[in-house]
């Protein structure tokens, strides 16, 4: 890999580890106004409709400058929404505005890959972000559990006392503190982030014209077969991904007896299986094979729904590991065993789709726009499902039904995934077939 992928990594690393750990100290901040159980699901909702509202925006925007100082640019809004959010403005406004910033940060730091490596490396490159992006979840969500513990602000107040801040009894406003800085470090990457030199044309700036460029551009990657498959995994997984996000907080609380700050690690023990599987899928899966795994989905879909009928009763309560004088239930520990494996199969899965979807919209678009088209499917979807989970927790569907009921859903769309693949599959071979047949010479009378 070039010198400059590992500042992109780091970029990453730190930008994301903020963003996760800041979702955390927000649902604590909407625990905290005493906010009905509907509204936590909206965060992430908020969060993400600035992806789909801007979308037909921000490809323009990041083509029309060096991605890393578009990088830094987007970097900068989600520190201002932070700031907003101590200010006392609403958890979802300032949340919103966070996602603001990260919907132009991530064609950015997707389509510099394109620019800056061949289309050999992408799989791998991919592999590399997606487990520095899964790793910063895992740091990110332990560490957004940890700063809203009351312990916390005991430490947290000495450094405060030091700098001459006034000192936040709130524990959620003294996370945002840290997320902030975070941001700061990431922003400091950003800057160092080398121009690859790629140049596009003259970027258009007519909100029309934008939005008619867009649409095509969307068009032109749903009308491809490889890019129709890989954009309809893509916008399922992330879909399906950020509303287990919450499913999970939720069942740990119903199933398992756990609180915010424990279930927090559940959250983490997802995203270290899903490292685990990108860095398999980045070692073992070239980018010409990456549809071979599209049955994987379904697995997928078949160990949510057995998570769903998981719960602590199953277990005695005496039954346990002590360990260096601490005492971990099997109830918990098999729980995390579990969400790994999920998490693996997640990663193995959705890392050789990314690539795909790239390399298609690389070939048949620019960097910026194929990513904006991606982030504007994928984060529709979320938009979607989130807006169905916060319905069903409102209408007091057991949460276990509700998980249920999600793996079900993969389960059936990746099915028709596979079904239409093999269509177009057979199609092209019966073309081909067409092609090598000879054709015979007319008979002259």
């Amino acid at each position: 890999m070039k010198k400059g992928f590992y500042t992109i990594m780091a970029a990453q690393f730190f930008s994301s580890l903020a963003d996760n750990a800041l979702l955390i100290a927000a649902i604590a901040m909407l625990d905290a106004r005493h906010a009905p159980g509907w509204m936590t699901p909206m965060l992430k909702l908020f969060f993400v409709l600035s992806y789909v509202v801007l979308a037909a925006f921000v490809g323009a925007f990041v083509d029309s400058m060096p991605k890393g100082r578009a990088m830094f640019i987007t970097n900068a809004i989600k520190m201002a929404g932070c700031t907003l959010m101590l200010s006392g403005v609403h958890p979802l406004v300032a949340y919103g505005i966070v996602g603001f910033g990260a919907a132009a940060y991530s064609p950015a730091k997707y389509g510099i890959l394109t620019e800056l490596l061949p289309s050999g490396q992408l799989v791998a490159a991919n592999g590399w972000i997606e487990g520095t992006t899964v790793s910063s979840i895992i740091f990110g969500t332990v560490l957004g559990g940890a700063l809203i513990s009351p312990y916390w602000v005991d430490v947290f107040s000495p450094f405060l006392t030091w700098l001459h801040i006034p000192t936040i009894s709130n524990h959620a406003k003294s996370a945002i503190v840290v997320v902030v800085s975070i941001y700061l470090l990431a922003a400091l990457f950003n800057l160092a982030i080398p121009d690859t030199g790629a140049r596009y044309g003259k970027q258009r700036r007519a909100p029309i014209r934008m939005l008619s460029d867009f649409y095509s551009a969307f068009l032109t990657l749903w009308r491809d077969p490889l890019g129709q498959v890989s954009l309809a995994v893509t916008t399922l997984f992330w879909g399906a991904g950020a509303t287990l996000q919450f499913i999970i907080l939720k069942w740990a609380e119903n199933s398992l007896g756990m609180d915010l700050s424990e279930s927090a690690v559940l959250q983490a023990m997802v995203a270290v299986g899903i490292a685990a599987g990108a860095i398999v899928a980045a070692t073992r899966i070239p980018l010409h094979r990456s549809l071979k795994i599209l049955p994987t989905g379904l697995l997928i879909g078949l160990a949510v729904i057995a998570m769903s009928f998981y719960t602590s009763s199953l277990f005695p309560n005496d039954w346990g590991l002590h360990i260096a004088g601490l005492y971990f239930p099997m109830h918990i520990i098999l729980a995390e065993v579990f969400l790994i494996v999920i998490g693996s199969l997640c990663g193995f899965f959705i890392v050789p789709m990314n690539a795909l979807l790239q390399h298609r919209g690389h070939i048949l678009l620019s960097a910026g726009h194929s990513i904006a088209v991606q982030n504007f499917n994928e984060n529709l979807s979320i938009i979607a499902m989130l807006c169905l989970y916060a319905l069903l927790v409102w209408l007091n569907v057991p949460i276990t039904v509700v998980m249920a009921l999600l793996g079900i859903f993969v389960f059936i769309v990746i099915a028709l995934v596979i079904r239409v693949h093999q269509i177009h599959q057979r199609r092209n071979q019966r073309l081909l077939s067409q092609s090598k047949t000879p054709r015979r010479k007319p008979t002259v009378a």
